[in-house]
């Protein structure tokens, strides 16, 4: 198994020196299934951190703890700043929370949703409405304000979810899993919103099956495999850790396609697509010394593509073959 590697951030490529959540040996089980065994999460302010993992590798469990929904069995656990053994409650006014399953009442308006969010923070009437028409009109829900939530469609509601976790301000949140079940239009509105957060200085800790997501919006990425970080770092670090990289060279002329061939004998040839397959990262070293071959050896290949390993690969590569079907019953939790 590949060692973790060491992140960077999209923000400048530097470490961020704030740390909204720090994570040291955090273990929990039900019964004697070990769900989460020991790991480490540090994840700077200002960042996304996405957590991959198959169905049931723990990633619910690991939000549920930091998020003081439930306690760990051991670790040392600090989110903004405070210790969540020592003062859960400062780190529930830190932290909003997005679960997998919408906390919106569908019986109620948008604004109604919002308003009774706003009095469980105890904001003073006139500010929670103030705050309540401010997210509306920021999350595009000003004019389905007054309908009832379960005439909205999915977008509309995960829309709302969010904009509900907003009403307190919070600096850090916990997002489970937030595009499920959304349409590819719906998923992008998402994280152009996700992405606005970012930038307002919040700090995300995403979950999610969606590995195109990750790589979309994660500064850092973790992948938990059996209750164990796998490998961690950028979506770039964590391709590099897989083989498989090639440069495919395709050929309309036989004899340039034949010329080819017996030159580079490392390639992979395809005799029916006229096709060689060199292994490559992908560099732009590499591919300027394939290019300057061809021009040296008078050979024309009609089409040169790249494929690099992406995080579908990479997934693949760290994560149990099966579906964890075993722990299944750690994401009911």
């Amino acid at each position: 198994m590949p060692s973790p590697v060491m992140p960077t951030s999209r923000q400048g490529g530097a470490a961020l020196s704030s740390v909204a959540v720090s994570a040291v040996g955090m273990r929990k089980s039900y019964g004697d299934k070990l769900v989460l065994d020991g790991i480490d999460l540090r994840i700077p302010a200002g960042s996304v951190f996405a957590l991959l993992g198959p169905n049931g590798a723990g990633k619910t469990t690991a939000v549920k703890i930091l998020s003081t929904l439930i306690t760990a069995d051991a670790g040392d656990l600090r989110v903004g700043g405070h210790d969540l053994a020592v003062d859960p409650q400062a780190v529930r006014a830190a932290i909003g929370v997005t679960g997998q399953f919408s906390a919106v009442d569908g019986l109620i308006t948008g604004e109604e949703n919002m308003l009774l969010m706003a009095d469980l923070h105890h904001l003073p009437r006139a500010e929670g409405r103030r705050v309540a028409a401010e997210l509306l009109e920021r999350f595009d829900l000003t004019e389905a304000a007054k309908k009832p939530a379960q005439s909205y469609s999915g977008g509309m509601k995960r829309r709302l979810d969010l904009a509900m976790t907003l009403v307190g301000n919070p600096r850090i949140i916990f997002l489970d899993e937030p595009t499920t079940g959304l349409d590819p239009r719906s998923r992008h509105t998402m994280w152009g919103i996700i992405r606005g957060l970012v930038a307002d200085g919040v700090t995300v800790f995403l979950t999610t099956q969606y590995l195109e997501e990750a790589d979309e919006l994660a500064d850092r990425i973790a992948v938990l495999n059996n209750g164990k970080i796998a490998a961690e770092g950028s979506a770039e670090e964590l391709k590099r850790l897989i083989p498989g990289g090639h440069v495919r060279l395709r050929f309309t002329d036989p004899a340039a396609y034949r010329s080819a061939t017996t030159t580079l004998r490392e390639a992979t040839a395809d005799d029916e697509a006229l096709t060689l397959q060199l292994p490559s990262d992908g560099s732009q070293r590499e591919l300027r010394s394939i290019l300057d071959w061809l021009d040296t050896a008078g050979i024309e290949a009609d089409e040169l593509t790249v494929h690099t390993p992406d995080l579908d690969d990479v997934f693949f590569a760290l994560t149990d073959k099966t579906d964890n079907a075993d722990q299944s019953k750690e994401t009911a939790r």
